[in-house]
């Protein structure tokens, strides 16, 4: 599994986190509904730090060059993420995660054991 984050610092933008909040509202999320092999995409923002971006869950057998929805978000914001990064998945823990995904992760694929 891999997890990407995109994460853009706004200040050289005439967005806000408040505007983005709306943008997700009213159309943002939807694209990203029914994306193969996305496990889960959190939109995450820091008003402190004026920062706005998301993070992304894939599954094992994700195809790094399968078309994703249009980056409307890097179109709004008016430049490309300033911190995009790819790392694969160590663990995985949490109430939420449905039980086939608790355990699951390198550190127990590796030793061909699961946590749970």
């Amino acid at each position: 599994m891999k997890v990407t984050i995109a994460w853009w610092d706004l200040a050289n933008s005439s967005q806000t986190i408040e505007t983005l909040q709306t943008y997700l509202a009213e159309e943002g999320v939807a694209p990203w509904e029914h994306v193969e092999n996305m496990l889960l995409k959190l939109w995450i923002s820091d008003a402190a730090g004026n920062r706005w971006g998301a993070v992304m869950l894939w599954g094992p057998d994700t195809d790094e060059t399968a078309p994703l929805p249009p980056n409307r978000a890097t179109e709004l914001i008016g430049y490309p993420p300033t911190v995009r990064l790819a790392a694969d998945v160590d663990a995985l823990v949490g109430s939420l995660l449905p039980v086939d995904m608790r355990g699951r992760g390198l550190a127990f694929e590796r030793k061909g054991r699961s946590h749970g």
